[in-house]
């Protein structure tokens, strides 16, 4: 056997093709996270197992995210300043689509803690019921996205003009009439 250290050895990147498939999140409730995450962002029960378990999806796959209450039913959300999941990202397929889900925010009485635009995409931060953190963002197209001149991500966090993303459902519906 090779007694080249890790640090020796020059990395190899992951595949390129390699996505996040899904995520599996501890909740206190079953019904009130369907509740969230069907009734509110609306995505699509798959998958429910009595009270300890549902899966849910956007466009039938398997599941995109899994609920369960093996190790948590009636628990509390995780304290500040631990260890954990920050947040979960969601992408959409346009910037139609996230003002859609502003909506959804708005109208289910749903808090933002957060709007940014980074240059590469623009995102919507809140939290679910069990203090989960959520990121609803879509991508800019990659020529869009600001370089430096090197080549280099010049990403940023800038306020989210969140009127101006709300106008792109007017224009998303005028492109469709």
């Amino acid at each position: 056997m090779s007694d080249t250290r890790q640090s020796d050895r020059t990395p190899r990147p992951i595949h390129p093709g390699t996505r996040i498939g899904h995520v599996h999140l501890k909740v206190a409730d079953i019904q009130r996270a369907l509740d969230f995450y069907c009734g509110v962002l609306g995505f699509e029960l798959v998958q429910r197992m009595g009270e300890e378990a549902a899966f849910i999806s956007a466009g039938g796959y398997h599941h995109h995210i899994g609920l369960n209450t093996w190790a948590s039913k009636g628990g509390k959300p995780p304290a500040p300043h631990h260890t954990g999941l920050f947040h979960m990202a969601i992408l959409y397929p346009e910037r139609a689509a996230l003002a859609d889900a502003l909506l959804r925010l708005r109208d289910h009485g749903v808090r933002l803690e957060g709007a940014s635009d980074h240059g590469v995409s623009e995102a919507l931060y809140l939290s679910d019921p069990d203090g989960n953190g959520i990121e609803l963002y879509w991508d800019r197209p990659e020529a869009d996205w600001p370089r430096l001149p090197n080549g280099e991500l010049d990403m940023v966090t800038e306020p989210l003009d969140l009127a101006d993303l709300l106008s792109s459902l007017k224009t998303a519906h005028e492109a469709a009439a």
